[in-house]
């Protein structure tokens, strides 16, 4: 910033205290050197009465930025008090009249600089008349006064009013620019809580169906170890299958979340200097580069086949039908049908009871792609471990889509997730 626009600023910022100051220094200006043309007072009453009217103007210029309005009133109300009583003219109080209207005009309100030139442009005329009263019926020399004055209140008037457009602007551009601030951060609050509502189905989809599908195994290779113990190996490795796959599956989305960049500060010279550990010495140590996370696609619909085959290893009758012909989706829409999948075969796992038959249907319609996942277990007799994210986290996936998602006890007995996400149409071959 530069010095003037620092002065500016702090000038803005006291605008009472800096007013008085100059309203003094006009003050000692205007009062002692009062002068000017007189009409009806003889010359011993001139100088007392132009120097109170001279203090009386003065005063109210210390209000002009603070209350611009009451301010410009007052110094033209004495102004044509002065007149009236035939003073015509007080030297050099009287531009305190152009100092009030240029006042008025940048910081008061539109009605007020209005009324202002109104009064400015008729006070002219009537210091004409006066001129030319004075003058004894000489037009010209009221007409000289009337030109002037009007000419010193237009100039006056429209530097101010070019003066108050540009503060109007720098205000709307400060304003636009603070609601702009605003509404940044807003945003960015917006997209941190959606980011952490994702994150977190993500998590609740990968732990709570990897844990479901574990501890069914766990609880069937213990029951089934004393009469085959193959049984339990097989439990045990597909434990420690699940077990590896939601590790995976919790690396790949968390390792996005990372930074690989190591911390550095910067020497005297500028450069950049490392500030991890160091060796005996004081220098750096070598520090041994972050594993790089591995990407791998996220799981979509064609992977809905191997979630059926690992629900079923771990002994849940689950049988998957497909309708329709399957077709390429838009980015998202995969792996929203899949978490709902896997969501749903989670409750199945939890909820169903023992040996349960589930049935995961998946139809290609011509303008959605719905997913049914329905089985025969409790259905409304089956508990619930009060947590209720699962079915809740389901319909945000779907209503993102632009989808709908229904579940609840179907009749008969069981349960039924059904989900119907829009999709492309589907295009006709001739």
């Amino acid at each position: 910033m530069r010095w003037w626009q620092r002065v500016g600023a702090w000038d803005d910022t006291h605008r009472f205290p800096v007013d008085v100051t100059w309203a003094v220094l006009a003050g000692l200006v205007a009062v002692p050197f009062a002068t000017g043309e007189y009409g009806v007072v003889s010359n011993h009453q001139v100088f007392s009465v132009s120097a109170l009217f001279s203090l009386a103007m003065v005063i109210p210029i210390a209000w002009r930025r603070v209350r611009p309005a009451a301010s410009a009133a007052a110094v033209f109300s004495l102004a044509l008090l002065h007149l009236l009583i035939g003073f015509v003219l007080i030297v050099p109080a009287d531009f305190l009249v152009l100092v009030a209207l240029y006042s008025v005009t940048v910081h008061g309100p539109v009605w007020a600089y209005r009324v202002a030139i109104t009064g400015s442009l008729a006070g002219s005329l009537l210091l004409g008349a006066a001129f030319a009263t004075l003058s004894g019926s000489d037009l010209g020399a009221g007409a000289f006064a009337t030109i002037s004055a009007t000419l010193l209140s237009v100039s006056v008037f429209a530097f101010a009013l070019v003066r108050r457009s540009r503060r109007e602007l720098i205000d709307s551009l400060v304003d636009r620019a603070r609601r702009l601030e605003i509404e940044r951060d807003q945003q960015a609050q917006i997209a941190t809580a959606a980011e952490r509502a994702r994150i977190a189905r993500e998590m609740h989809d990968i732990v709570a169906h990897s844990l479901s599908v574990m501890i069914a195994q766990a609880d069937g290779g213990r029951y089934a170890a004393a009469a085959d113990p193959g049984a339990a190996t097989r439990s045990l490795t597909t434990i420690g299958e699940t077990g590896r796959a939601a590790l995976a599956d919790m690396r790949r989305l968390l390792g996005v979340l990372r930074t690989d960049d190591a911390p550095q500060g910067h020497g005297p010279d500028g450069r950049p200097v490392p500030t991890g550990p160091t060796n005996r010495r004081g220098g750096p140590r070598a520090v041994t580069p972050p594993a790089v996370v591995e990407l791998t696609p996220q799981p979509a619909v064609g992977d809905i086949e191997n979630l059926v085959e690992q629900v079923r290893s771990s002994g849940v009758r689950v049988s998957l039908v497909r309708m329709g012909t399957a077709r390429t989706l838009p980015p998202g829409t995969g792996l929203t049908v899949y978490r709902i999948c896997q969501e749903s075969l989670t409750n199945v796992l939890k909820h169903a009871g023992p040996s349960p038959t589930a049935t995961v249907l998946l139809q290609w319609a011509a303008a959605s792609l719905v997913l049914e996942v329905s089985d025969d277990g409790r259905g409304a007799a089956a508990g619930t471990d009060g947590a209720g994210q699962g079915v809740l986290g389901m319909r945000e996936r779907a209503a993102m889509l632009g989808g709908t998602l229904t579940a609840g006890p179907r009749p008969g007995g069981g349960y039924r997730v059904r989900a119907e996400i829009p999709i492309p149409l589907l295009e006709e071959r001739p």
